[in-house]
């Protein structure tokens, strides 16, 4: 009864063709130091870090290279030792590749690193110095999302968290990296999901595991068995089960009301590197510098997962693994449902880099696409409950706001509509356009708003300084007209 009632509160989604198969290999730990890394400031949501070291100076691995700014950023360390070549804007890992800050790291071969001091027993630790230690790793979600880590621990201990949840779905095709994470270094992960249950003073955790990776739910399970408060559990294999709404609402039975966070309803959810990142943050003292990357598709030679330092060049990770260039219709980051596709390969990994795909023109959808044929399939697969096609029509005649009725808002992007239209409708883009527009909209208005207030603000003030000075010349012309009375007075008296 309990399975079934399970399998009601699923919502949506599809059943993806996985192609994990050719990366379901051990992750590959000798990938060479390049001889020169990228590494933006802006690699998690928020305002971007800003540099402390200068043009020419020597820096060891894990040097702080810029600190975050501000409630909501994280600091950025040096991923391998050597010279600071340059500090400017070069081509960002984005669809658009426009120009972000970034500084360029001279490796010197040595990969030394910057020695540091760590608790002998992280537990006699408070809470809050748990926070403080991963705030200043740099860490941040690695499912995607790239949320600074520390903010929801935080968020945890203010608003007394019960559940923390350790997604460990990882629902895109091809990608692997998190199962290979999860059966290569299960320990290292529970110990990680141990600490941040002491850093947010939460007692309990739930690691969710989609069932089509066995052996990774079997190698957690024996790594969290002398730890009562943490359960493993298989969840079924269902795109987009990571999403962390659908996640909540399957393992816990809750549902986070629209315009709520999680943390509202008691829950929290962080990716299963994220924990892993958090163990070496404070086990061993190492902020985020790497993270293991799936590089798969049809124009692979040797597809892998690979622990690659941030930084990397995508050219270079092609040339490890043999990317046949030339048969390469699409570049991806991430996975080929959410990630984002490249212009080229000349942009950096970074610490949202779960992924990176080189497609054949075969593993493309088509494209052709034709008039809608009102077969609802994009209703009955959104996970968000929302109507699609009516978005959809609503974009397309510029009725922004209208779409942001219909929801526009609450879509994830997760692009499951798309992938199920027989009419090969591009539904998800018109979401992400107009997801981009309305936010370019609100950022102008509230820009126009902002100067509107500086606007009457100056003129407050310049009518203040002219008030000002007509009180002033008032008070100037009484005191010459008491002088010249007095001196007439002085003159007639003589």
């Amino acid at each position: 009864m309990l399975s079934f009632f399970k399998k009601l509160r699923i919502r949506g989604g599809v059943h993806a063709e996985e192609r994990k198969a050719a990366t379901a290999l051990p992750i590959v730990n000798d990938f060479p130091l390049p001889k020169k890394l990228y590494i933006p400031l802006q690699q998690h949501v928020g305002k971007a870090a800003e540099p402390v070291i200068k043009v020419g100076e020597k820096v060891l691995k894990g040097q702080l290279l810029a600190h975050s700014q501000g409630l909501v950023s994280a600091p950025v360390h040096a991923p391998s030792s050597g010279i600071i070549l340059d500090v400017n804007d070069y081509p960002a890992p984005h669809p658009s590749a426009l120009p972000i800050r970034m500084i360029v790291l001279e490796t010197d071969g040595k990969d030394e690193w910057l020695k540091t001091s760590v608790a002998a027993d992280p537990f006699q630790l408070d809470a809050e110095e748990i926070s403080l230690r991963v705030g200043a790793a740099g860490i941040v979600g690695l499912g995607g999302a790239t949320f600074p880590t520390v903010v929801k621990l935080n968020m945890g201990r203010e608003n007394q968290i019960d559940t923390l949840i350790i997604n460990g779905a990882e629902c895109e095709p091809y990608l692997c990296c998190d199962d290979r994470l999860m059966q290569e270094r299960a320990a290292e992960i529970i110990d990680g999901v141990r600490l941040m249950l002491h850093g947010m003073g939460t007692k309990s955790a739930v690691v969710a595991i989609e069932n089509n990776k066995p052996q990774a739910f079997l190698a957690m399970q024996a790594a969290a068995e002398p730890y009562v408060q943490i359960k493993v559990m298989q969840i079924p294999t269902r795109y987009p089960m990571g999403w962390d709404r659908q996640l909540i609402r399957y393992v816990t039975g809750r549902e986070v009301p629209v315009g709520c966070r999680s943390s509202e309803i008691g829950v929290t959810i962080h990716n299963v590197g994220t924990a892993h990142a958090v163990h070496k943050a404070i086990r061993h003292g190492q902020p985020l510098l790497s993270r293991v990357v799936t590089v798969a598709g049809g124009a692979v030679n040797r597809p892998m997962n690979v622990e690659v330092p941030f930084g990397t060049l995508i050219s270079e990770l092609f040339a490890f693994c043999e990317v046949n260039t030339e048969n390469t219709a699409r570049i991806i980051m991430g996975g080929p449902m959410m990630g984002d596709s490249l212009p080229h390969s000349s942009l950096p990994t970074v610490k949202a880099t779960s992924g990176i795909l080189a497609l054949t023109t075969n593993e493309l959808k088509n494209t052709d696409e034709q008039p809608c044929i009102r077969c609802a399939s994009c209703v009955s697969v959104c996970p968000a409950g929302l109507r699609p096609l009516d978005m959809a029509n609503n974009i397309r005649i510029n009725q922004l706001d209208a779409a942001v009725d219909l929801g526009l808002k609450d879509c994830i992007s997760c692009g499951c509509c798309s992938y199920i239209c027989p009419s090969n409708i591009p539904l998800v883009q018109y979401f992400k356009y107009a997801s981009g527009e309305v936010m370019a909209r609100q950022q102008a208005q509230h820009k126009a708003e902002q100067t509107k207030k500086l606007i009457d603000a100056r003129n407050a003030r310049m009518e203040r300084i002219a008030q000002q000075q007509r009180e002033d010349e008032l008070a100037r012309i009484a005191a010459k007209a008491e002088r010249e009375r007095l001196k007439a007075e002085q003159e007639t008296a003589a």
